[in-house]
Parts: C-alpha cells; sequence; structure tokens
C-alpha cells in the first residue's frame, strides 16, 4: 500500500501535490488542513485519514479528533498536529505514544520536513513539512512511501518552491 503524507496545507491542495499523491493508496494528513471544503477535496481525491490543527477551528474539529490512532498493513500509526519530535514530544505525545506503541508518529505543525529513526520508543517519526502556500517555510514538501506486511519502505520526498 502506497501513503502519501501531508500537513498544513493551509487550504491549499494544488496540481503539484495532485500529481505526486497520485500513485497513492491514502492519504495521511497531520494538521492545519484549513477547511471542510479542503478535506472532502482530499477525500474525493484518494482516502483520507486526518487530524485536525490549530488552525483548523468549529467544524474542523467536530470532523476530525486532535489524534488519530490506526493500523496499516500490520504497522499501527499515530498522528496529531502538535507533537514534537524525537527526545522532543509534548507531554501529550508522549503520553499518546506510550499508550499506542505506534510504529510510526506523524506529527505537523513545525513546517519542517524530519524522518528519524527513535530508539528509545522503536518508532519512526514522520513530519512531512508544510505543503501549504502559508508560513515561514520556502520549499513545499510531501512525503510517500510503501508498507507491506508490517514492513517500511521506498520513502520519497516531494518537493516544490513556494510561489
Amino acid at each position: 500500500m502506497k501513503i502519501g503524507v501531508i500537513s498544513d496545507t493551509h487550504s491549499t491542495f494544488d496540481s503539484c501535490l495532485e500529481e505526486f499523491l497520485k500513485p497513492c493508496d491514502e492519504i495521511w494528513h497531520a494538521g492545519d488542513i484549513g477547511s471542510l471544503e479542503l478535506a472532502d477535496r482530499i477525500a474525493a481525491f484518494k482516502p483520507l485519514r486526518a487530524v485536525y490543527g490549530n488552525i483548523d477551528g468549529g467544524v474542523m474539529r467536530r470532523v476530525y479528533h486532535e489524534s488519530n490512532f490506526f493500523e496499516v498493513e500490520g504497522v499501527r500509526v499515530l498522528m496529531t498536529h502538535i507533537g514534537g519530535y524525537p527526545r522532543h514530544y509534548s507531554p501529550k505525545a508522549l503520553q499518546l505514544i506510550h499508550g499506542a506503541k505506534p510504529k510510526i508518529f506523524i506529527a505537523g505543525h513545525s513546517h519542517i520536513l524530519k524522518v528519524m529513526y527513535d530508539p528509545i520508543y522503536d518508532l519512526l517519526f514522520i513530519n512531512p513539512g508544510a505543503a501549504g502556500l502559508y508560513g515561514a517555510h520556502h520549499v513545499r514538501t510531501a512525503i510517500r512511501f510503501d508498507i507491506n506486511n508490517g514492513e517500511i519502505g521506498n520513502m520519497e520526498i516531494g518537493e516544490w518552491k513556494r510561489g
């Protein structure tokens, strides 16, 4: 199964993201989607698993949760918007990690792409950076990878100039 991971779209889902995510079976969005209309548009494009971010208010918080825990192809996944990163997790993220024991932990918020193995919790940490146009980042980013029979592989990064 091919997975696309994005975050911090801030209401942007354009042709470069669609092209990069076209081969994916699912899209996972780590928050700051921007609007329910955009979430619905992404979900019409590919099946969507998402959490709300700090800019997502009202309706978004009724439709999506602050964190999402699920399993795909034998891999336990935990996703939240504000989670920190290895050795710098937020207290709430640590509590979720201790409870869920994920193999993959996904967070957004920082607008900084980061992929790290965390040997303390034996998990792969993924922050896909920011796919949208809003924020301090100069490069828009997204990630895609495969999960097959409990194995994670073929990770690819998409990068686009913020125009």
